[in-house]
């Protein structure tokens, strides 16, 4: 049953077994999911979900709000930094797609509802494992194109799997628990793009919902509760069946598990948007930087994308943060008008700036129905002499294989961290997460995370 191979997987693979390269990249992406996490506190979304949380505030016992001095339910805090870590689109993606949001709350909210010592090395095991399954899942579904562009929200529907494996290892379960967990986490997946037409806030809750689903099916396994023996399987009511009728692949599920790790594939953002509006932001600072072009020297911006990027992408609505942070055409205009795309450039003052509607009606989006859904946009710039430059960025920078340099995400997490914590604390936590693997305890990174703990 491919629910029980990878309950195995889960269960037995040793950190020993990880590389050296993957337990790194795991590493930096925690520290970025918590410089994410640390920003997003300070957000509307995560504000409103700590106040609806607050009946079941917790004096002792429960787990951090990260960036607060509150200790909730440990299945509270993951949905409240699951949120968090996702409400202002720093987070990670390439995995289940937004990984680091779903899995890395859900897990430290395994460590704080856990009985058991648990040690750094199994902390980065554990998160290694999550963002496997939770990927191999939306692989399972067809892909990131074929689910999502069915109307699913994989953070939501595939993100819940890789939440319960992260949790499941933490908890200490056995295979039949954990594989009653990964039954259990099909109940939680939900989540649908339908926030992309009015720029609604659902989008941020899906994170934090899949990390709450994941964390609540391990604990429910591991006090008894069963799950399907394999929600996988075809049929009527299988998870594939039901979310990917028409596109799902099962044996992406175990293919080659151990051999190629899915963290590896994941980009870490450089720019606080949508992550489909990358490769174009870096086309059009490169165009610019070969030709010296101003915002007042170009007379048109046009996109050619596919139809998949162009639907997802192409909204010209900045009222409400979340519609701006998917709007490509305010991307490009901010980094025309700002010259940057980091969270200040969507704050109100600037999506509100007059001369940013006037820059915004300058650019275009236009599908092109040749185009495969996974093709990065190209970029045509036209200067006021009706002169043509365009370019087409296939690695935009955050990408595996156009990775931000060390230096450069540590300097993204002490910029957003710095939103809830003081400089100090906030390098601090930097430490602990870049030793974490030689911690003998890793329930000493949730304290640094809070405000009262620094």
């Amino acid at each position: 049953m491919t629910a029980r191979t990878l309950a195995r997987f889960v269960t037995a693979t040793r950190f020993e077994d990880l590389p050296a390269d993957v337990v790194h990249r795991a590493k930096l992406h925690l520290l970025d999911t918590l410089g994410a996490g640390l920003a997003g506190s300070t957000a509307v979304e995560a504000q409103a979900v700590l106040d609806v949380l607050a009946a079941g505030r917790s004096t002792g016992g429960g787990a951090a709000v990260w960036g607060t001095a509150v200790v909730i339910a440990p299945r509270d805090a993951a949905l409240a930094n699951g949120v968090a870590a996702h409400a202002f689109e720093l987070d990670d993606t390439g995995g289940c797609d937004h990984s680091g949001a779903v899995v890395v709350p859900a897990a430290l909210a395994a460590l704080a509802a856990g009985t058991r010592q648990v040690s750094g090395s199994e902390l980065v095991a554990a998160v290694v494992l999550g963002y496997d399954v939770g990927r191999r899942v939306l692989e399972a579904c067809g892909g990131y194109e074929a689910h999502n562009g069915a109307g699913w929200h994989s953070t939501g529907t595939c993100g819940t799997f890789g939440a319960a494996a992260a949790s499941a290892r933490l908890l200490g379960l056995d295979v039949a628990r954990c594989a009653h967990a990964l039954g259990l986490a099909a109940s939680a997946s939900a989540g649908t793009w339908a926030f992309v037409h009015d720029g609604s806030m659902a989008k941020r809750l899906h994170a934090g919902r899949a990390a709450e689903g994941g964390l609540s099916a391990a604990l429910l396994a591991a006090a008894g509760v069963t799950g399907p023996r394999d929600v996988f399987a075809d049929g009527w009511g299988g998870f594939l069946t039901t979310f990917a009728p028409g596109s799902a692949d099962p044996a992406a599920l175990t293919v080659g598990l151990g051999e190629r790790w899915r963290l590896m594939r994941c980009s870490i953002k450089p720019y606080a948007s949508c992550r489909g509006t990358h490769s174009a932001i870096d086309a059009l600072r490169a165009i610019r930087a070969e030709t010296g072009l101003t915002e007042g020297g170009i007379r048109l911006v046009e996109v050619t994308a596919s139809p998949f990027l162009a639907g997802m992408c192409g909204g010209r609505d900045v009222a409400e943060l979340p519609a701006a942070q998917l709007s490509l055409p305010y991307a490009l205009a901010a980094e025309l008008r700002f010259g940057a795309v980091g969270l200040a450039e969507f704050d109100l003052e600037h999506r509100t700036d007059p001369g940013v509607a006037a820059t915004m009606d300058r650019i275009s989006v236009h599908p092109d129905p040749a185009l495969d859904a996974a093709a990065q946009p190209t970029v045509t710039v036209t200067d006021l002499a009706g002169r043509h430059y365009t370019r087409r960025v296939d690695d935009p920078w955050g990408s595996p294989t156009n990775p931000l340099t060390e230096a450069e995400l540590t300097d993204k997490f002490r910029r957003h961290a710095a939103r809830a914590l003081s400089p100090e604390a906030a390098e601090s936590l930097a430490r602990l997460v870049r030793g974490l693997d030689r911690l003998s305890d890793a329930r000493a990174l949730l304290p640094a995370l809070t405000r009262s703990g620094s």
